[in-house]
Order: structure tokens, then C-alpha cells, then sequence
């Protein structure tokens, strides 16, 4: 008895296998995310371009419902603690009015600061933000550092060996442990994360002095054709495209090796930019 019906557990177990082989379970491919955000950016000519350019780039990627309200000032005025002091400004009345509407998913500032208070006015904003919008998103840009023709005597008058160990210490130490950590332990419930902006412009600079571009580039000049524009540092095309890409990496995790936007450059700019954000912490990333 015990052998029959080992028997017919055997022929069931046979027989379910067969039916499985014959008839195999289609498994449903992933369902590509093109939900775009709706966001709000704030900061000046260091940010600026990026936010302008991501538009292009997200729908580019099929990101159709992308939207994105820009409001921007030169120099420190771009900073959020600056845009919140100023609150009888044209510019603090529409970021309070958007924030308003309640329906901002996506927040992103420069990460500009007082050194006394880092925090104060990301700090301002957010508590603002989160009145009308409690399941907003908050990143802060880190922008690069400016004057790029001074870098190498910054980094040595600062104890540093390089302009890449400087900036290291920038985004580690200045904005993720005395801002981004001090805003997560007072907005435990908010994401909170940053996007390494200006490594665009310093691995394009020592890509270019290694003669490694593969475009006719020059360290100063015209936007189209140079690295930066002015002695201050502001951007060139290659390093806004660049940028760019960084962001479109962090904000909506398209992997840039399958990414197919034509940047306008020989140099293969995706990679570059995956490489920073491969790079980047993953503890800050979104």
C-alpha cells in the first residue's frame, strides 16, 4: 500500500512538471517608469543652467509629464537663505506661491550657504515646503567651484593637493555632514538627497589638460566651444551638457549608457557623467 501510493504521489509530482514544461508562465517585462515630476528649482548662474537644460533632457528620455517651475538670481541672492530673507522680493513671493498650489513632488536648491548657519535656509524652505506638500522630495546641487583658473593655488592654500581632493572635502564634509545630515535628523520622514553638479566641470578640466577631449575645446572662451565662459567660471555647453546628465541620472535613474540624447559633442559626455554618479555616496543619492 505504502508503494502504491508513493506511486501516485510520483505520477502527480510527473505529471505537474509535464504540465509546466508544456505550458511555461510568460513573465510580464517591467513596465518602464516615465512618470515625470513635477518640480520646483531655485538658484543662480551656477544652477541655472542645469535646471533649463534638464527639461530637454527628460523629455528626451520620455519622461512626457516632466515639469519644472525655475526661479532664479545671480551670485549669493540664488542662495535659499537669501531667497528667504528677502521676502518682500518678487522672487520669494512665487516660490511661496507655488510651494502653495500643494502639488510640487520635487524640490532641488543650490547648496549656497552661510557658513555660520549651513542649514538655515534649506531649513526655512522646507518647513515651508512640506505645510502644503508633506510627501515633497528635496535635493540640493552641489555647483562647482568658481574662479577655475585659481583652483590648483585654492587647493594648495587649503591643505589640499588637487582641486579634486578640495572638492572632495566640499561635498563631504561641508553639505552632506553639516547640511544634508542636519536636515535628515530635524525631517526624518523627507527624502533628502544631492547631486554632485560640479564634478562636470573638474573631470572635463583635467580631461582637457590631459588632452583627452575629443573635441576642439578651450579652458576659456565662447559658450559653444570652451569650458567656461568667464574668469568667474560660468559654464561652457560641454560642461552644461554634462551636468545635465548628472541630473538626469539622479533625478530620474536613467541609465546614461543606453541613454541616447546627442549632447552636441564627440566626447562621450554619458560617460562621463555616469561615471560621476557611480562615484557619488550612495547614502546621499535619491
Amino acid at each position: 500500500m505504502k508503494y502504491f501510493n508513493l506511486l501516485i504521489v510520483t505520477l502527480m509530482f510527473l505529471s505537474l512538471s509535464c504540465s509546466k514544461d508544456d505550458n511555461p508562465i510568460e513573465e510580464t517585462p517591467p513596465i518602464e517608469e516615465t512618470q515625470g515630476y513635477n518640480m520646483l528649482l531655485i538658484g543662480n548662474s551656477f544652477f541655472k543652467p542645469y535646471a533649463e537644460n534638464l527639461d530637454a533632457l527628460a523629455m528626451d528620455a520620455g519622461f512626457e509629464d516632466h515639469h519644472s517651475t525655475l526661479v532664479k538670481r545671480g551670485g549669493e541672492n540664488g542662495r535659499p537663505i537669501n531667497f528667504w530673507n528677502d521676502s518682500t522680493s518678487q522672487e520669494h513671493q512665487l516660490i511661496k506661491a507655488v510651494l502653495d498650489q500643494g502639488d510640487i513632488e520635487l524640490f532641488g536648491m543650490t547648496s549656497g550657504h552661510e557658513a555660520e548657519n549651513p542649514t538655515e535656509g534649506h531649513r526655512a524652505w522646507i518647513e515651508y515646503a512640506l505645510q502644503k506638500n508633506p510627501d515633497i522630495t528635496i535635493f540640493i546641487a552641489t555647483p562647482c567651484i568658481d574662479f577655475p583658473a585659481n583652483w590648483n593655488q585654492l587647493a594648495a592654500d587649503n591643505g589640499f593637493d588637487s582641486v579634486q581632493e578640495l572638492y572632495e572635502y566640499f561635498i563631504d564634509e561641508i553639505v552632506h555632514h553639516n547640511i544634508v545630515d542636519e536636515l535628515r535628523a530635524e525631517f526624518p520622514s523627507t527624502n533628502i538627497f544631492t547631486i554632485p553638479t560640479g564634478w562636470a566641470a573638474i573631470n572635463l578640466n583635467q580631461m582637457h589638460q590631459d588632452s583627452l577631449l575629443l573635441d576642439d575645446i578651450d579652458f576659456m572662451g565662447p559658450k559653444p566651444s570652451s569650458l567656461f565662459t568667464d574668469q568667474k567660471g560660468h559654464q561652457g555647453q560641454i560642461v552644461i551638457e554634462t551636468g545635465t546628465l548628472v541630473w538626469l541620472n539622479s533625478i530620474y535613474h536613467v541609465d546614461l549608457s543606453e541613454n541616447n540624447y546627442e549632447t552636441g559633442f564627440n566626447t562621450n559626455l554619458h560617460d562621463i557623467a555616469q561615471q560621476i554618479m557611480d562615484h557619488h555616496d550612495s547614502n546621499y543619492k535619491q
